[in-house]
């Protein structure tokens, strides 16, 4: 190599930097669109070693990882007019670099703004009720949409959240006087039933008393011995109801002889 020329070794000093400066290491969730003259090769090239000739050549690197984006706080008016400020998180990926590189600027800020967009109106369409107990269906509604939109670019929406949900304070405070009202109200109910069943048993209970009038007397003793337990002064006289019965009718049989001419 000492025989050489000095220009020859210039060259071949140069040829060699420039094929070191050629050689380009991708990762494994990385792929490379290479723009040659211009025009895009058919396939994007990686993972591994490969070769980038400048000037020739252009390079836009893709990572096919999934990324977190995070939508910003929307105002939305559900469709009861209740005015509220929603934020979500989507979660993408690429499965198409050539079309990331070609067909769109930026493919995550374009992404950002359709979820804006499609949060806002489809929040819009519903009412508080449903955006609070059905979340999963809107989430699915919302990135389905979103998905349908990023397609034609190469990115792939696999899942949106609506993250927080804030509510002016006063709904809250209509919120709260709301459950206060439907536990009351089940309070009530529950209070009533119990009304309903005792005084069902009471009308089962003299029923079953009517069929032997007997067991009047055997409650009436039990009764004063429940009273006697207690070690009181007062003193009970049980008065069988079949005697008031007898005295409403002596007194009735009376008062019509009276009455009588």
């Amino acid at each position: 190599m000492s025989d050489l020329p000095i220009p020859i070794l210039i060259v071949v000093a140069i040829v060699v930097l420039y094929l070191i400066n050629s050689i380009k290491i991708l990762r494994d969730y990385e792929r490379a669109v290479i723009f040659r003259l211009g025009r895009a090769l058919p396939t994007p090239k990686g993972p591994g070693i490969i070769l980038v000739f400048r000037p020739l050549d252009q390079m836009v690197r893709i990572s096919l990882r999934q990324d977190v984006l995070e939508v910003p706080p929307q105002d939305v008016i559900t469709r009861d007019n209740v005015t509220l400020k929603v934020n979500a998180v989507v979660t993408l990926y690429v499965v198409d670099p050539n079309s990331a590189a070609i067909k769109v600027a930026n493919y995550v800020y374009q992404t950002s703004q359709f979820a804006q967009t499609t949060l806002r109106s489809v929040l819009g369409e519903v009412e508080l009720d449903e955006l609070l107990s059905h979340r999963d269906k809107l989430n699915l509604r919302i990135q389905t949409i979103i998905d349908q939109r990023t397609e034609p670019f190469g990115v792939k929406v696999i899942s949106v959240e609506v993250k927080q949900v804030d509510l002016p304070e006063q709904m809250l405070r209509a919120m709260a006087k709301q459950a206060e009202a439907e536990r009351e109200k089940r309070s009530k109910i529950i209070h009533a039933e119990g009304e309903y069943n005792a005084a069902q048993k009471l009308v089962d209970a003299a029923a079953l008393l009517a069929t032997q009038p007997i067991t009047l007397q055997l409650r009436y003793l039990q009764t004063l011995t429940e009273i006697g337990v207690e070690k009181n002064t007062t003193i009970i006289f049980p008065l069988p109801v079949e005697l008031l019965a007898l005295l409403n009718k002596v007194s009735d049989a009376g008062k019509s002889a009276l009455e009588k001419p």
